[in-house]
This record gives structure tokens, sequence and C-alpha cells, in this order.
């Protein structure tokens, strides 16, 4: 009995040996050889793994990377100009500096400005609520304020305001990673330009509605009324399916549509003098 025992426990441990010999000779000759600099790369990275290069993963921008014949379709927005600055070095390419993002809440629709019309007392998120129903109020296309952005975001840049039942950006914290793009079920957040020292304008509206429809679900709502493309001497503004809007690729922070604009829906950010007043025509 011992005998037939120890026989077993020694076959056992001979197969064991064995296929660990071939295991490991079959991996020597699989074995696929990675580019060092992938780990190079890598540890220059934020390691957020936020997904906002457009990969998975730190890791995964790494090797993109690193097997690309250059980086202009790779950019962390996290890390931003000083970390492409890093990778680039690493790899010996030339890397274009980028104007610094933020996240933007296009939408003025708080709780003085846009009455409840209906109750929700279903499960509470954004995307659940925007199946089942348009929202609380006669806007059907601004903010739901269940806070999935906020959820979304991982460096605390957004936050809900009680007041107005709007999300709230924290310039400072934002790393224009779109998180909180992908997870807002209205499309209200957008990513723009940060502008020089933070300063920009832009149209805190996205209801497609026509003027009277709009106006009436929303004090604060873009009317489509065209009076701020008018003023525009920089063809920044365009208006479309009722709705304005800027391109802050085009627009120099003249504000005349801020001061044109009749509902308050084009918002300026950071300016550090109040806007003047428009100047009434002298008709004697």
């Amino acid at each position: 009995m011992t005998t037939t025992l120890i026989w077993t426990i020694g076959i056992l441990a001979g197969l064991g040996l064995l296929l660990s010999v071939i295991l490991f000779f079959i991996a020597k000759q699989f074995k696929v050889e990675e580019d060092p600099r992938i780990d190079e790369v890598e540890k220059v990275m934020p390691g957020a793994n936020c997904g906002g290069c457009g990969f998975a993963g730190c890791r995964a921008f790494a090797d993109s990377a690193v097997k690309a014949p250059n980086l202009d379709n790779h950019y962390c927005p996290v890390g931003g100009d000083p970390v492409m600055k890093q990778v680039a070095a690493i790899l010996g390419y030339e890397v274009k500096a980028k104007a610094p993002m933020v996240a933007v809440v296009r939408c003025n629709g708080s709780c003085a400005n846009r009455p409840r019309t209906n109750i929700y007392d279903g499960a509470q998120t954004c995307k659940i609520k925007a199946a089942l129903y348009a929202g609380d109020t006669a806007c059907p296309f601004g903010c739901l304020g269940c806070g999935d952005c906020v959820a979304a975001c991982q460096f605390g840049a957004l936050s809900m305001d009680p007041k107005t039942g709007l999300p709230v950006v924290d310039e400072q914290k934002c790393t224009a990673c779109g998180a909180c793009v992908k997870a807002c079920p209205k499309s209200i957040i957008e990513l723009r330009n940060k502008g020089p020292r933070g300063m920009r304008v832009f149209v805190s509206c996205v209801n497609k509605d026509k003027g009277v429809v709009a106006r009436k679900a929303c004090s604060a709502a873009c009317i489509g009324c065209g009076k701020c493309a008018k003023v525009c001497a920089h063809e920044a503004i365009t208006v479309e399916n009722n709705l304005a809007y800027i391109d802050f690729n085009k627009c120099k922070l003249c504000r005349k549509c801020v001061a044109e604009c009749p509902t308050g829906a084009i918002h300026d950010i950071n300016f550090p003098k109040p806007l003047m007043p428009k100047k009434e025509e002298n008709n004697g």
C-alpha cells in the first residue's frame, strides 16, 4: 500500500515536471517581444485610465502611441501638453501644443427659470429618467438633475447646485477627460477651449424648439432670433434649428452677442470687468 502511494506521488510529480518543461519551451517559442518604450510611455502617463484619450486606458494609449507613425491622433487630456512633450521625447516625435479645454454645462434651466410640470418618482439616474420621459419640466432638452455627470467624474470637478438644480464645473479640477460628456443623455455638456485667462463665451442652451415654445418652457432659453449672429463681426455664431451656437475657434470674446441676447442665454465667464450695457440709439 505504501509502495503504491509512493509510486503514484512520484508519477504525478514527474508528469507535473514534464508538463512544466513543455509549457516553458512553448512559452519561449511563441513569446512576443514587447517594445520597451511602451513601459516608458506608460510611466509618464497620469494613470487615471479615464478613457479621455479615446483608448481603454493609459497602457492602451502607450501601446498605440509607440506603434503609430506620429502623435497626431494621440492626446492625453488629463496630462495635457507637459505629458505629451514627455511622450514625444521618448518616441522621438514632434507634438503640437493644444489649447486647454474645460467642460461647459449648456443649460441655464435652473429651478427659477424652468418651472416644474411633472414629478418623477423613479430611479434617480439621468440615463433611466431620459429613457422614461422628457423630464420634470416643459423643456425636453434640458438637464435632468440626477447627477450622472457628477458620478462619472473621477476628479471631483462636478457637483450639483441644490439651489439651481444644475451641475457646476470646477474648472481648476476639470481635466477635460470627457467622461461627463459621455454620461449626459441630453448632451448638454460640451468640451470647449478654456480661453485666455479662463475667459469664454457660449450659448447656455440646447433647446431646439421654436422661440415661443422654448421661452414658455424656460425664461432663459435661446429663442433662435439670430440677433447675436447679426452683431458678430467674426462669423463665429450660427443659428440652426432655432438654436444659436458659438464656434470657440472663431470667437474673439468681444461679447457683443452677450449684450444683444434678449433672454440672457449667452454666458460670459471669467471676464475681469462687467459688460457695458448696450448703447441706445439716438433718434433725436
